[in-house]
Parts: structure tokens; C-alpha cells; sequence
């Protein structure tokens, strides 16, 4: 009888192909897991970023911005002629929900209600942080929420700077590399919304 010659792939085949998929796979995650550390590292920047301007347009006007009841003469800033950036009341706090939309005509409305709706432009119009002043915008945090300002939340006193749309399992490395690490306590909170 013949011997037909068995067709296949040997052992040692098979253990190189396990191999490479194992580093791609390897790869991959690892590559995930920089994202997400960039990411990281953007969103400690960014807060970074906005403590700076807030205190530097205290010392500059000696207000808060969104607060800052001066602003509509002090900035040059229109939609047309009868539309100029709109003030605070001037009062220390600045009030508003953090993700609140601005009513009527917004940033430019007569009325000083919604403070957190105008802190971005404010600090946009005295050249503090990048954009137009005119942007009715928050800026967007590197996981894709929105950034905002209010006075007080979660037990907290104070302006506080929220960053909205980061998962929990986030949430928890931020608060770990920045604050105590517990959700419900120090200068770094976390709230499940939804």
C-alpha cells in the first residue's frame, strides 16, 4: 500500500501563528490603554488650564468670570450693535447649572441668571482661553463631554469645574491620580448621571 502524504500544519506552525496573534492582540490593547492615558493627562491639563484663567481673570477685574458684572462694557464683543456680551449680577457667585442653556438670546441676554452659561465667554473675550467670545459653547473634554463651571455641587463649596461624559471606571483613575481616590470625598467628585 502507498502512504498518501498527510497535509497539514505542524505543531511548531500553529505555535508561531498563536504567537503573532498574541502580540498583535498584545499591541492593541497596550496601544488602548496610551489613548486612554493621553486622555488622562488632557483632562488634568484642562482643569489645569481653566483654574489658571479663572484666577487670572480675578487678579486682572477682580471678579469671576460669569459673574463679572462689568462685562458687557468692559468687552467689545457683539452679535450686532444692540447685542453686547452679556454681565453678571456681580454678587461672588456664579449661578447656573454647569451644562444649563442659555435662555433667550444667551450669552448676550439683559438678565444676570444663568452665570454659568457666560463663564467660558468671558474669559474668551478677555483673551484668556482660545475661541471667540461669541462661541455660545462649552469647551469639550478629551472623552467627549462637555466642560462647565458652577458654584457648589456634590457637598462642595465654591466654584467647581465639572467635566461631564466620563465613564466611572475614569471617573475613578482621575480621582486616584489627582485627589484620594474615593468618589465621595476630597477636592476630585464623581456623580452617576442617568
Amino acid at each position: 500500500m502507498l502512504n498518501k502524504r498527510q497535509a497539514g500544519f505542524t505543531l511548531v506552525e500553529i505555535a508561531i501563528v498563536l504567537v503573532i496573534v498574541g502580540l498583535l492582540i498584545g499591541g492593541v490593547l497596550k496601544g488602548q490603554e496610551m489613548i486612554t492615558n493621553a486622555k488622562l493627562k488632557r483632562v488634568e491639563s484642562d482643569n489645569a488650564g481653566i483654574l489658571a484663567a479663572l484666577y487670572s481673570y480675578q487678579d486682572r477685574y477682580l471678579q469671576l468670570p460669569g459673574d463679572d458684572n462689568n462685562a458687557g462694557t468692559r468687552f467689545t464683543v457683539y452679535v450686532d450693535a444692540s447685542l453686547p456680551l452679556a454681565s453678571g449680577d456681580g454678587d461672588g457667585v456664579i449661578d447656573g447649572a454647569w451644562d444649563a442653556t442659555p435662555a433667550g438670546s444667551g450669552l448676550w441676554a439683559a438678565t444676570a441668571t444663568q452665570e454659568s452659561t457666560k463663564f467660558f465667554a468671558h474669559l474668551r473675550a478677555a483673551g484668556l482661553i482660545a475661541g471667540g467670545a461669541l462661541a455660545d459653547t462649552r469647551p469639550t473634554n478629551a472623552f467627549g463631554g462637555q466642560i462647565g463651571m458652577q458654584d457648589g455641587s456634590l457637598d462642595m463649596v465654591g466654584q467647581i469645574t465639572v467635566f461631564g461624559g466620563i465613564e466611572g471606571s475614569i471617573a475613578a483613575i482621575l480621582d486616584g491620580r489627582m485627589d484620594d481616590g474615593v468618589q465621595n470625598t476630597g477636592r476630585v467628585r464623581s456623580q452617576i448621571v442617568g
